[in-house]
């Protein structure tokens, strides 16, 4: 029977966890202390973030990194970006060539601007860096752990590593599809969730579904010209790790980034809001990381721009709203230093 160890107990850390093992699957779900895996074993999950569901009985809670991955076939990593690089230093001894490596992290390190999957290749030894896979979709926590009906990505350099992993991770309510493009993949997941913030505000403010739709729409084009810009296929845009997960995360009041969103508009401040979750909004820095490296390439991302004022220096919303609807409008693929309207003119003159 196939084991698989997850690093990671916040909600989608357990989500996939009491996923995996309800699908027969043994799991070993790693507590960064004794207390609490000793917490976890006898109380069971949070019922906030589980709908009151109890552990599969597949699914064992351990303090032991040494226990946690021994004879696993793959390693979950359900981590704060922020904390991303710290748990792999930790994991990197325990892995074998044949453990797959999987990201299921939706944000960017904050010092450096890298991908989820460059810091985990920094970490672990070059033979091992072909296992790596990351882990995307539109999959809201609380949907899944009440077994409806779910799809999602996993992207590897390799396809036959994407394939393994789609193999072990599938379940019956789980469809997990393939991508080579693992770019794109986590340039999609991790952008989102600076356009959910925008949607969030939009609905806080009360602009309507007219705005709100016009701002998801904007928000793609602007995630896909960064990403053709780092190299990302810009077909990965409009599949699941990034049209799929931009609906599901800008729509519903389960995403954590559109209740921040609607907070702020609500007038609370930054600080107090992220204090009172019990998750990541990774929206908040990967919007610090995203203006960061497009004021490196010189590239035009005025959501991001409006949102990076707003958190970080105290824009005031109504008002920078108003300016980014009234900034001036071109064609709707082109904008400093975009790729994209090159590609559009190149497709035009071949006709």
């Amino acid at each position: 029977m196939p084991k698989i160890a997850i690093i990671g107990t916040g909600s989608w850390g357990i989500t996939l966890a009491m996923a995996l093992a309800g699908n027969e699957l043994q799991v070993s779900l790693w507590a960064r202390t004794e207390q609490e895996a000793v917490q976890l074993a006898n109380v069971g999950p949070n019922p906030n973030l589980t709908n009151g569901l109890s552990f599969p009985a597949m699914l064992s809670i351990t303090s032991s990194l040494e226990e946690a991955l021994a004879g696993a076939k793959a390693v979950i990593l359900v981590v704060p970006s922020r904390s991303m690089r710290q748990n792999m230093k930790l994991v990197a001894g325990y892995l074998s060539q044949s453990m797959l490596v999987v990201s299921a992290s939706k944000g960017l390190e904050i010092s450096s601007g890298k991908r989820m999957s460059q810091v985990i290749a920094e970490e672990i030894q070059p033979d091992f860096r072909s296992n790596i896979c990351v882990l995307s979709g539109p999959n809201l926590s609380q949907e899944i752990l009440t077994d409806l009906p779910a799809a999602t990505v996993v992207a590897a350099k390799d396809e036959a590593v994407a394939r393994k992993a789609q193999k072990l991770l599938t379940t019956p309510n789980f469809c997990i599809f393939t991508n080579t493009d693992v770019i794109g993949v986590e340039l999609g997941s991790a952008m989102k969730n600076i356009i959910a913030l925008g949607a969030g505000i939009t609905d806080g403010l009360g602009y309507g579904n007219n705005a709100k739709a016009a701002l998801i729409t904007r928000g793609l084009t602007e995630i896909m010209a960064l990403g053709v810009a780092l190299g990302a296929n810009p077909l990965t845009f409009s599949g699941l790790a990034g049209l799929g997960d931009l609906i599901a995360t800008c729509a519903s009041p389960l995403s954590r980034n559109h209740y921040v969103g609607v907070e702020l508009a609500n007038g609370r401040p930054l600080k107090e809001i992220t204090d009172s979750m019990t998750g990541v909004a990774e929206g908040v820095s990967t919007t610090l990381v995203v203006w960061n490296l497009a004021q490196q390439m010189g590239l035009e991302m005025p959501i991001t721009e409006t949102l990076y004022r707003v958190l970080y220096e105290g824009a005031d919303l109504h008002q920078a709203t108003i300016e980014l609807m009234r900034a001036g409008a071109a064609h709707e693929l082109a904008g400093r230093k975009w790729k994209l309207f090159s590609n559009l003119k190149s497709h035009e003159d071949s006709n």
